[in-house]
This record gives structure tokens, C-alpha cells and sequence, in this order.
């Protein structure tokens, strides 16, 4: 099993998600090559909490261009896991 540290990147902070997470659903950056069972089990270990169901993702990264060269290029690819938790079960992410 794999340190939660390498499978979760970051939390994704935007308005979908705020909304996403009055429905238990929380949204993470995760490592290319994480299953879903790995990032099940490095929510659960560190959060304390219980999963239901992960969904996960990949995006393609955007094309770029430099204005001042106009050279091209890539952000680069990500992936990301929408995690449902238990009924009951909540992460204090942007809780003060």
C-alpha cells in the first residue's frame, strides 16, 4: 500500500466543488498511475473517515503558447478522483 502523501496531490477548490462537497463528494489531484483503491485507502488513512465510492478522471493538459516567443507547449496532464464519503462522514478541508 502506498504512503497517502503520494497519492494525493491536492483538493481542488473551485465553485463545483464547494457545491460537490454539501453532497459528501470531495475532489483530488491524484498521482497519474494511483487505482482507485489506492486513493480509497489514502482518504480513509488520512482523514479518519469512511469511503463509498471513487470516481476518477483524466484530463488533458491545455495547449500554451509564450506571447512574447510565441513558443508552444503543454501544461501537463492530470488526474483526479471525485470521492464520495459514508453518510455521516465529513473532511474539515476548509474549515476554520
Amino acid at each position: 500500500m502506498r504512503e497517502p502523501s503520494t497519492v494525493l496531490r491536492h483538493p481542488v477548490v473551485s465553485e463545483k466543488t464547494y457545491g460537490l462537497m454539501n453532497r459528501n463528494v470531495y475532489v483530488f489531484v491524484v498521482d497519474r498511475q494511483a487505482t482507485k483503491i489506492d486513493v480509497r485507502h489514502a482518504v480513509e488513512q488520512a482523514f479518519d473517515v469512511r469511503v463509498d465510492r471513487v470516481n476518477t478522471l483524466n484530463r488533458k493538459g491545455k495547449a500554451t503558447r509564450n506571447r512574447r516567443t510565441n513558443q508552444r507547449g503543454r501544461r501537463a496532464d492530470t488526474k483526479r478522483a471525485f470521492v464520495t464519503l459514508h453518510p455521516g462522514d465529513k473532511i474539515d478541508l476548509f474549515e476554520s
